[in-house]
C-alpha cells in the first residue's frame, strides 16, 4: 500500500504542519449542493481567480503564503448528495457527531453540548469548517469573502500565535508531534522518537497494530487517503490555574518535605528572580503538565526549568521510577514507551495536534474573566480508537496506570474541586498529593469531521442528483 503513497493526494496540514501566525476557521452550512459542488469542484482544480486552491501537502516544500483547507462532517456528506450506502461505512462516533458523543470524551457539566454557543448549539447544521491559515487578517478577509458566495457561515472562529510559541496557561506548545514514514519533515530532524505508520493518521494504511488496518469507507475514492479530525473550541480558565498554583505552592510551604521540590540555595535554575513560593508555583505547573513552561521536559530536567546543559525537548521516554508524575498531562496523552497496563497500546493511540490561541491577551497583574483559550485539532485514522479512546481510558480514567486510576488529568480533566487529585513526586520515591483544583479546560463547542483526499473532494463535487 505504501507504494501507492502520492502526497499530493493528502490536505496539507495533516502530516506536516503550516505554522502560520493566523488560522480562521469558517463553521459552514450547505444552503445550495449545488453551489457547494461547484465550490469543491474549482477548489480542487485550483485555477480559479474566484475560489481558493485546496492546499495539497506537496505544494509547500516551500510553504504557500495562504492555505485553505476543509474538514466535513456527516451530515455535512449528506448534504452533499453522497448515496446512504456509502454513508454508511463511515465509523459510528463519526456519524454521531461529537455533540452525541460528550460523556465518551468528558463534556458534561459546563462542557456539555447544551452550553456550547452558536453555531454548536446546532450540530446538525454543521457541515464544513473551512481553515485559512496566513500571516496576516487581509488574506483571511479575501478567502472567506469567496467562501460565503457558496456557503451560508454559520460562524467564525479567529487563532493566532501567542509569542514564543506558548498558550494562555504559559507553556510552550506543539513540541511532541508523530513522525511518519515516507514524509520528509523540516521540523522534525533531530527528533528520534519512533516513526509512526501512515496509518496513523491517513485511511487505507498499515497501523501499528499488527495487522490492523481501520476501515476505509467506500467507495475507495471517496475513503482512501482520508483522515478525521476532532475540532474544539477548547477555553482555559487562565485566572483559575494561576490561582489554584498560588493556593498549592502555599500549601507546599508548610510541608516537610518542601525542600525536595525546589532546593532553596538554587532557585534561580527554576526561575531567576523567584523566592520559594514562587519556585514551588512552578513546580507545581510543570509536574501537572510534565513540561516546565519553556518547554522542557521533567522527565530529563525534574530540578531544574533551565539546566545547564541544556537537554532537548524530545528525544526522551519514561522509565521506572521517573520523576515525571504518571499523572501529568504529557504522559496521560502520550505515555511514549514507559510501562502502562494496556502495554500494547503505548503508540498506537497517537494524535496529530493542530492548534492555536483564541481571545484578547492576558495580563497577570490585571486578571479578567474574558474568554481566552485554544483552538484545537486532534487527527488521527479513526476517532474512537484514537482521540476517545485517550480522551476517556487515559485523561479521563487513568486506566493505564493504576496508581493515577481514579483521578483524571490535572490540566484537561473533567474535575471538580470536592473530588479532584493529583501526586507530585519526590526525589526519594514518595509523593505530595494535591487537591481542590477546578475544571481548567472546558468545551466551547467543536465537531467530528473527515478530512478527505483531494481525490475525494473532486468525488464529492461530482456527485449527482
Amino acid at each position: 500500500m505504501t507504494k501507492a503513497f502520492n502526497l499530493a493526494d493528502i490536505q496539507g496540514n495533516i502530516l506536516r504542519g503550516y505554522r502560520r501566525n493566523l488560522v480562521r476557521h469558517l463553521v459552514l452550512e450547505i444552503t445550495d449542493r449545488s453551489a457547494a459542488r461547484r465550490f469543491l469542484s474549482a477548489s480542487v482544480d485550483g485555477n480559479s481567480a474566484d475560489v481558493p486552491a485546496i492546499t495539497r501537502d506537496t505544494t509547500w516544500r516551500k510553504k504557500p503564503p495562504v492555505c485553505f483547507n476543509i474538514g466535513i462532517t456527516f451530515e455535512g456528506l449528506r448534504a452533499l448528495g453522497t448515496p446512504s450506502e456509502h454513508l454508511e461505512t463511515f465509523p459510528t462516533e463519526f456519524a454521531q457527531g461529537m455533540a452525541k458523543r460528550a460523556i465518551k470524551i468528558g463534556d458534561f457539566g459546563d462542557s456539555a453540548p447544551e452550553h456550547w454557543p452558536a453555531p454548536f448549539d446546532k450540530p446538525e447544521r454543521v457541515h464544513i469548517i473551512a481553515s485559512i491559515h496566513a500571516d496576516t487578517e487581509e488574506p483571511l478577509d479575501q478567502v472567506e469573502a469567496q467562501v460565503a458566495k457558496a456557503f451560508t457561515v454559520l460562524g467564525v472562529r479567529n487563532g493566532r500565535n501567542l509569542p514564543e510559541g506558548k498558550v494562555f496557561f504559559g507553556y510552550v506548545d506543539g513540541i511532541s508531534q508523530p513522525r511518519f514514514k515516507h514524509v520528509i519533515d523540516p521540523d522534525q530532524v533531530g527528533v528520534d522518537e519512533p516513526i509512526d505508520p501512515l496509518g496513523t493518521a491517513l485511511l487505507g494504511y498499515p497501523t501499528r497494530q499488527e495487522g490492523v488496518l481501520f476501515r476505509v469507507p467506500t467507495p475507495h475514492e471517496l475513503g482512501f487517503n482520508g483522515s478525521f479530525n476532532a475540532f474544539r473550541v477548547l477555553a482555559q480558565d487562565v485566572v483559575g490555574f494561576e490561582t489554584y498554583l498560588d493556593q498549592a505552592a502555599t500549601q507546599l510551604m508548610a510541608h516537610p518535605d518542601v525542600n525536595q521540590l525546589a532546593d532553596p540555595d538554587n532557585l534561580d535554575r527554576i526561575g531567576k528572580g523567584l523566592d520559594m513560593h514562587g519556585a514551588l508555583r512552578e513546580v507545581v505547573a510543570a509536574q501537572m503538565c510534565g513540561r516546565w513552561r519553556n518547554g522542557v521536559p521533567y522527565e530529563l530536567s525534574p530540578d531544574a526549568q533551565f539546566p545547564d546543559p541544556p537537554v532537548s525537548l524530545t528525544n526522551f521516554n519514561y522509565w521506572h521510577g521517573s520523576r515525571c508524575p504518571a499523572g501529568s498531562h504529557l504522559r496521560r496523552g502520550n505515555p511514549r514507551g514507559g510501562r502502562i497496563v494496556q502495554r500494547i497500546a503505548n503508540y498506537t493511540r497517537r494524535l496529530v495536534r493542530r492548534g492555536m490561541s483564541y481571545g484578547p491577551d492576558f495580563d497577570p497583574q490585571n486578571p479578567d474573566d474574558r474568554e481566552r483559550g485554544l483552538l484545537g485539532s486532534f487527527i488521527g485514522a479513526n476517532i474512537g480508537a484514537q482521540f476517545e479512546a485517550v480522551m476517556c481510558d487515559w485523561i479521563n480514567l487513568g486506566l493505564h496506570d493504576p496508581t493515577i486510576t481514579g483521578a483524571n488529568d490535572p490540566l484537561l480533566g473533567a474535575n471538580t474541586p470536592e473530588t479532584s487529585w493529583f501526586d507530585m513526586s519526590l526525589p526519594d520515591g514518595k509523593t505530595i498529593r494535591l487537591r481542590g483544583f477546578p475544571r481548567l479546560i472546558k468545551a466551547r463547542g467543536g465537531a467530528y469531521t473527515f478530512l478527505p483526499s483531494i481525490a475525494a473532494i473532486k468525488y464529492l463535487s461530482e456527485l449527482t442528483d
